[in-house]
């Protein structure tokens, strides 16, 4: 059995609700196993705010925080250009940027990309799967924090096409 065809088989049990699979061809045998997890629930807290100390009598007060006014917030990341390709994951694992840990990272930012070159690993069920560019370009943004898990579809790698 070929490389390509068992992470072929690796995302179809990702994407589906079996636990097991085992497959024999001659000497060859290969047994694939996950953990059936309930989903992650995400629970949302309410912004809790800080009550005003009031100053005592002898005590100067603080100056106030400047506010800005509304619509002149900056926004909290640059934006990326609308001509760029999400590289994204293709099953659930742990996200890694490097072979090892005291190897240097397979791309960093700004690094020219060639279609095929590969840009991170993700381990799954002890499996490290290489994930390859789809496109050649200029590496602009790195989503995934490195030794992080990602989910099936999760934004990876974003590359600006030249």
């Amino acid at each position: 059995m070929e490389y390509k065809q068992i992470q072929e088989l690796i995302k179809t049990i990702n994407k589906s609700n079996i636990s097991e699979l085992c497959i024999e061809e001659g000497e060859f045998k290969i047994i694939i196993k996950q953990e059936l997890a309930a989903p992650a629930q995400y629970v949302s807290m309410p912004q809790m705010s800080m009550p005003m100390q009031q100053a005592a009598p002898q005590q100067a007060a603080a100056p106030a925080p400047q506010v800005s006014a509304p619509g002149t917030e900056k926004p909290a990341a640059p934006a990326v250009a609308s001509n760029t390709t999400t590289i994204k994951s293709p099953m659930i694992g742990t996200f890694y940027r490097s072979p090892s840990p005291d190897k240097p990272v397979f791309v960093n930012i700004g690094d020219e990309i060639k279609a095929g070159q590969v840009l991170c690993i993700i381990e799954a069920m002890k499996l490290f799967n290489e994930i390859e560019s789809e496109v050649s370009g200029r590496l602009v943004k790195v989503v995934a924090d490195d030794s992080s898990p990602v989910e099936y579809d999760q934004p990876l790698f974003i590359i600006e096409p030249m």
